[in-house]
């Protein structure tokens, strides 16, 4: 089974290579419990791949037998423009990689269509200033945000990683306008489309801003999860990862006898530290 590399030796090299290619995996965090930054360091290390081998081999070595590069790395932000979030990718790795390494890696915002209906001001997200033709219904707008999601998905995810940041941020502006279940109808459609597309899709949430309800549908829809988790022993706090479901990789974990990795962030980023087994 070919696999496409997150990016995180340790990771990868437990799971047999990476993701089965064609899968949908939500990485739901706790806030500043490692998913972000997970995002990160899997577009920043697939990217360096393909401009610097000298650093990539030596912050992350060989590639699995059945592990192949993405064509392309797509990172697609609802709130956010390329230059704040080449800024805050820089702050959670050396500048080294993460300038290399985003090089390779292109970006696409959907700020205008998120923020169009609010009351943010306009000049906070966009230079254009506001005309007639730019007052339009709020439904249709946010009708125009899905549709600007599907269609950077159906031109960008072929053969590719994407990495789609937030659903927080939809979750967040779901309204009258823009209901759940069109949410929840999204990530099942993407799920479906992404074996056609034979590439990787990973989706950032905060878990912490969705119901229990919510957050099941999600994993119902996805192929995998991972969880992003503090975890607080005595006077001091660890970052830990769990593989919650993954199909075509858990069951590898669970033949290690595997409950969850320790995780860190150091100068290649994200990096598990530790494997706890049961004894």
């Amino acid at each position: 089974m070919e696999r496409i590399p997150f990016g995180i030796n340790r990771l990868d090299s437990t799971i047999g290579g990476g993701a089965p290619r064609g899968s949908v995996v939500l990485l739901s965090g706790e806030a500043g419990a490692g998913a972000r930054e997970f995002v990160y360091t899997a577009a920043a290390m697939n990217g360096l791949a393909g401009t610097r081998h000298d650093l990539f081999d030596l912050h992350y070595g060989d590639l699995a037998s059945d592990a192949h590069l993405p064509e392309a790395i797509h990172y697609i932000s609802f709130t956010t423009e390329e230059d704040q979030l080449r800024t805050e990718i820089r702050m959670t790795m050396d500048d080294e990689i993460a300038d290399n390494g985003l090089e390779h890696v292109e970006f696409d915002s959907l700020s205008r269509n998120y923020f169009h209906v609010s009351p943010v001001p306009r000049n906070w997200y966009a230079e254009q200033t506001t005309d007639i033709t730019s007052l339009r219904k709020r439904h249709e707008e946010r009708e125009g945000l899905l549709t600007a999601l599907g269609d950077s998905l159906s031109e960008r995810a072929p053969g590719n990683l994407v990495i789609i940041d937030s659903l927080s941020d939809l979750a967040g502006a779901a309204g009258d306008a823009l209901s759940w279940s069109d949410i929840n109808y999204l990530i099942k459609g993407i799920a479906k489309a992404a074996h056609k597309w034979d590439g990787l899709i990973l989706i950032h949430a905060n878990h912490e801003t969705l119901s229990e309800r919510q957050f099941g549908q999600l994993v119902d829809s996805c192929s995998g999860t991972l969880r992003f988790e503090w975890e607080t022993g005595g006077s001091a706090r660890a970052r830990t990862l769990v593989v919650k479901n993954f199909r075509g990789v858990l069951s590898t974990i669970e033949a290690d006898n595997i409950v969850k990795f320790e995780t860190d962030l150091g100068d290649a980023g994200f990096d598990i530290s530790d494997v706890r087994k049961i004894r």
